[in-house]
């Protein structure tokens, strides 16, 4: 907001004083434009002539690498029919001109040659000449004609050089119409003496023939040149040019014959036209392949282009020029509008706006802040210095205190941003900021901030305090400990008890949350009650507090406190009409005997009470080492846990349900065991409630569950396995979907599965679980109360919901058979199972009498280590094949 008023401010300045400033910028910056534009095409041009000639030299360096690789290739094979003929000539040890000139013009040589240069296509074939010039042998002919080439200078330059082994010159023919290009090779007897000369020769037609297939274009030409400047062939086809030496002219000229590659653009010697030219030294012979296009033809694209480009500038140039005439005169008839809508936006502002120029006097000033001191419009009005304003306010009661000096303060750092909060006669806080103007002067906004300010307070509050309890939460305790743990240096001890309110989710889940909140106000306004002004309470969430006691580290008082802290919240509460007894765990840590280090104080004292709690809840406990051990060992099982199902460390053992009456095994029970790799087994009681605590059982359960079922469905068909269910799988919703998959993928009959639920499962939510119990039955599984007696027993869980078996814990089975025994209480739990069509399994027999007993008392089955304990499931097979046997 404060940019966008600086901006407003700062506009209608620039307005008020260069009123034709835009106008002015918006024809400089049309003619820049069109500078610009014409400077674009010209570059543009220019760069597309530098890449049509870069191209039209790629496209001739393709064709000469191209053509020479050919030619290469063609004249190597040239060269070979060649060499073997001289081979064959010199391997008859001839040592003399006479009897090489005997020798080889003969039938047999002919026919040697005939075969040797059977499918070339030269002109003249393999020709044999005798020291002398003469014809005495041809691979096309015989007899031969009366031919001499002794006038021919490469016949003269192979005679007389030894060291000259070809000779390559372009001819008139003597076997056919037209120049001829002839390959001629010395033959030399056994001290170098020369004998003769193989020659062969092609036509200029022949290479000019591949010339075409390159497909340069038009003005664009291919030749070859011997390496001395000699035109061999060329197309265009000129037969005058043909034998015609080019080697000469200027430098760039020179190198096309002598350099490997050349690459250059030069006037023609033929033509005089500017070409670009490309050519290449062949690497067996001393040829030269040339390849040029003129300029003219190479540029005509670009050409093309450029009178698009530049009808595309002249077109833009004018589309330009007309849009600054219509802009222009929009402008001028907009400036007007533009000064309404000024003034419209600074008088709608929120806040109140102020500019001064460098003189101190008022140059603009909006409605709101009139209206927000009570100001008279003509005193406040551009023109009135500022100090006369101020003087207003003073006059009007909108300002307290010294104007002299209040004014002398701003002008004095007027160059520099100044920022101050004021409160007002009326109660309200205006943020007054002065900033320095770019050309002298400042502009000054005032905004009134009252509810931001009031809101920032709320919000820094609820940030820091619990919204029910209004208790410091958990950052402000924080805080609060800092400081504590800071004064320890000084010798100042304190100490943090960590309580925890005992069955709170209890009283939440079966009174409510409006009575759950009211219960927590009134414990935090009884711990409050217990503690001085120097102590700290705090709600940390849920039904957990703490109290930060400072200065002692006396255990004596400390207890005291717990002590009070106790009987306090043992004092039944009034919650909504609700009498309810309250009870809580603490744990308590104190620094620095048990430790300097905050996050450890809070881990420690968390420690104690979760000792508090797993012994028995209702008290209070100091910290001691050992809970940090068995913290570590916790957490340990914990990982471990968390990895023996991916590593197979879990077992499902199993132990047989023995049928009272029939004295055989009807079923058994599936009972998980964990065979740790260094620890070996781990007991049930200390990993499963692990399990539950971490949301694991859910994982494993599941894992249980399919693994019985696969091995059950392998025993005799009248044995049934019984699965324990846990509290968190029965509440994960999805526990008929996995059942109906176990018993899908395992094969098994639903009849012959049993899940054990405990009584937990079923008081948090009569409904649901009533709703999901249905879902098992409708799957055709059987399910068993397991536990009962033990827990909050309910007859009425008997009437509602559908179980097929009670389970009778092992706790009634120990003492049967002993004076004053739990006989009756088992009697009339058979009973009332027998009138409600359900079987009854009593846990834990271990001997004859308690076996005799409850056969007596009518209980359907036994499980327990008088029969068998959990045993793996190969052996319980074995049981079970001995059963089969015997009966």
């Amino acid at each position: 907001m404060g940019t966008s008023i600086r901006w407003t401010a700062r506009m209608r300045a620039v307005f008020r004083r260069w009123r034709g400033a835009p106008l002015t910028w918006l024809i400089v910056g049309g003619f820049v434009l069109m500078a610009a534009t014409a400077i674009g095409t010209a570059l543009t041009v220019d760069r597309f002539r530098q890449n049509a000639i870069e191209s039209g030299r790629d496209n001739l360096e393709s064709a000469v690498r191209l053509l020479a690789r050919h030619f290469d290739r063609e004249f190597e094979d040239f060269a070979v029919l060649q060499k073997s003929i001289i081979a064959e000539l010199e391997s008859h040890g001839i040592d003399s001109a006479d009897v090489f000139r005997s020798e080889m013009g003969t039938l047999a040589v002919h026919e040697v040659l005939r075969s040797k240069a059977s499918g070339w296509t030269d002109v003249a074939g393999a020709n044999v000449f005798d020291s002398s010039g003469v014809l005495i042998n041809s691979s096309k002919r015989w007899p031969v004609a009366e031919i001499s080439i002794a006038d021919r200078g490469y016949f003269n330059r192979l005679k007389n050089d030894p060291a000259s082994q070809e000779e390559v010159e372009v001819v008139p023919g003597r076997f056919g119409n037209g120049p001829a290009i002839v390959f001629a090779r010395r033959v030399s007897g056994p001290h170098d003496e020369f004998l003769g000369l193989v020659s062969r020769a092609i036509t200029p037609e022949q290479l000019e023939s591949f010339f075409a297939s390159t497909g340069l274009g038009e003005e664009s030409s291919i030749a070859m040149h011997h390496q001395n400047g000699q035109l061999f062939a060329r197309i265009p086809h000129v037969d005058a040019m043909i034998g015609q030496n080019y080697r000469k002219g200027p430098p760039e000229q020179m190198a096309v014959f002598e350099r490997t590659f050349v690459t250059t653009q030069l006037a023609s010697p033929i033509d005089g036209k500017d070409r670009i030219v490309a050519s290449r030294l062949l690497t067996g012979e001393p040829l030269v392949v040339v390849a040029t296009k003129s300029l003219d033809a190479t540029l005509a694209t670009w050409r093309t282009q450029t009178k698009f480009f530049v009808t595309v500038a002249v077109l833009s140039v004018g589309l330009l020029v007309l849009t600054l005439y219509l802009i222009f005169r929009q402008m001028t008839n907009s400036l007007s509008v533009e000064k309404q809508r000024l003034d419209t936006a600074m008088n709608t502002m929120t806040q109140g706006l102020l500019m001064f120029d460098q003189d101190e006097r008022l140059i603009v000033c909006n409605r709101r802040y009139i209206e927000m001191y009570r100001l008279s419009a003509d005193v406040v009005k551009p023109g009135a210095y500022f100090r006369d304003v101020i003087q207003h306010r003073y006059d009007t009661g909108s300002f307290h205190g010294d104007v002299d000096s209040y004014c002398d303060g701003i002008l004095n750092h007027v160059e520099r941003t100044q920022s101050a909060i004021v409160e007002t006669a009326d109660g309200r806080l205006i943020e007054i900021k002065n900033q320095p103007g770019a050309a002298g002067g400042w502009l000054a906004t005032h905004d009134d901030v009252t509810e931001r300010i009031r809101a920032d307070e709320r919000i820094a509050h609820m940030a820091h305090y619990d919204a029910l309890t209004d208790l410091p939460n958990r950052v402000l305790m924080r805080g609060h400990l800092e400081r504590r743990v800071a004064e320890l240096a000084a010798g100042k001890p304190f100490a943090i008890l960590y309580i925890d309110v005992d069955e709170f989710k209890g009283v939440n889940d079966s009174l409510g949350h409006e009575v759950g909140d009211e219960l927590l106000r009134q414990v935090a306004n009884r711990l409050r009650a217990c503690v001085s002004g120097n102590d700290l309470v705090a709600r940390l969430g849920g039904d957990e507090f703490a109290i930060i006691k400072a200065g002692t580290n006396d255990q004596a008082e400390l207890t005291a406190l717990a002590e009070q802290i106790l009987k306090s919240l043992r004092t039944p509460v009034d919650c909504k009409g609700q009498e309810i007894p309250t009870d809580a765990s603490i744990g308590i840590a104190i620094a620095p005997d048990h430790g300097d280090n905050l996050d450890d104080l809070l881990k420690r004292a968390d420690l104690a009470m979760y000792a508090a709690k797993t012994e028995g809840r209702r008290t209070f406990r100091f910290f001691v080492p050992e809970y940090d051990a068995k913290a570590r060992q916790r957490r340990q099982l914990e990982l471990d846990l968390r990895q023996a199902l991916a590593r197979g460390e879990f077992e499902v053992h199993y132990q047989p349900l023995v049928d009272l009456a029939a004295d055989v095994v009807t079923g058994c029970e599936a009972l998980l065991r964990w065979r740790h790799p260094e620890r070996g087994m781990v007991s049930p009681a200390e990993f499963i409630p692990v399990a539950e605590d971490t949301g694991l059982i859910g994982e494993i359960g599941e894992w249980v569950l399919k693994q019985a079922c696969t091995e059950a469905a392998a025993w005799p068909g009248q044995i049934h396995v019984a699965v324990n269910v846990s509290p968190v799988q029965f509440r994960s919703k999805t526990l008929a979907l996995k059942v109906a998959a176990a018993i899908g993928e395992s094969g098994l009959a639903p009849g012959r599965l049993e899940l054990e639920i405990t009584e937990t499962v079923l008081i948090r939510d009569d409904e649901e679980a009533l709703t999901i119990l249905q879902q098992l039955r409708e799957l055709g599984v059987r399910i068993a109360l397991d536990d009962f007696g033990t827990g909050y027993s309910s007859l009425s869980y008997l009437h509602r919901f559908p179980f097929d078996k009670i389970k009778i814990d092992r706790s009634f089975i120990s003492d049967i058979g002993e004076p004053e025994d739990s006989s009756p209480i088992v009697q009339a739990v058979v009973h009332m199972a027998a009138a409600r069509h359900m079987a009854t399994t009593a846990e834990g027999v271990e001997t004859e009498a308690q076996r005799e007993v409850l056969r007596q008392l009518g209980c359907s089955q036994m499980q327990g280590w008088l029969f068998s304990p959990a045993v793996p499931a190969a052996k319980l097979k074995q049981l079970l094949s001995a059963q089969a046997a015997a009966a």
